[in-house]
């Protein structure tokens, strides 16, 4: 696999939903000035040396120009990271478990580690998947069911509405 699919993509946008004017994604309120964690079109990380671009909104052509562009990191963390073969529907849900816990937290993480058949602490992949459910060091309900969500994805293959 190469590229997140079509039902791929639409899954990640259904569950980072599309803003068209930046917002604080700890708390999902607009912003006017930036903040750290800036957030903008479909989970579009703002950086500081953005927000001039970003900070009087966007347009969806825009969002999803900015969309495409940002997936090709994520797709090739996943790519470089597992050393196994995988099935469109498993690439998909690494792809959008990366896009949230960001590359290196990814290349680095037991989930990856236990796809490659490493050892780790965790008994299960779904136990070391579902680990990644904090913000700020606070279980989030948000993240557990998007943990869910991408988990099934792997397992069963289940493009579900979000």
């Amino acid at each position: 696999m190469t590229h997140l699919s079509n039902d791929g993509q639409n899954l990640l946008k259904n569950i980072e939903k599309l803003r068209l004017k930046p917002y604080n994604d700890q708390n999902g309120k607009e912003i006017t000035s930036y903040v750290k964690g800036a957030t903008i079109g479909y989970g579009h990380l703002i950086g500081q040396n953005e927000w001039d671009l970003y900070k009087n909104g966007i347009t969806l052509q825009e969002a999803d120009k900015l969309f495409k562009s940002d997936l090709l990191p994520f797709e090739n963390a996943v790519k470089n990271s597992i050393n196994s073969s995988l099935a469109q529907n498993e690439f998909d849900a690494l792809v959008i478990l990366c896009f949230n816990i960001g590359i290196d937290n990814f290349k680095n993480s037991f989930v990856a580690k236990i796809i490659n058949g490493e050892k780790t602490g965790y008994k299960t992949l779904k136990e070391a998947w579902m680990a990644w459910n904090k913000s700020q060091n606070k279980v989030m309900q948000g993240l557990i069911n998007r943990r869910n969500a991408e988990y099934k994805l792997y397992i069963q293959g289940g493009y579900e509405k979000w």
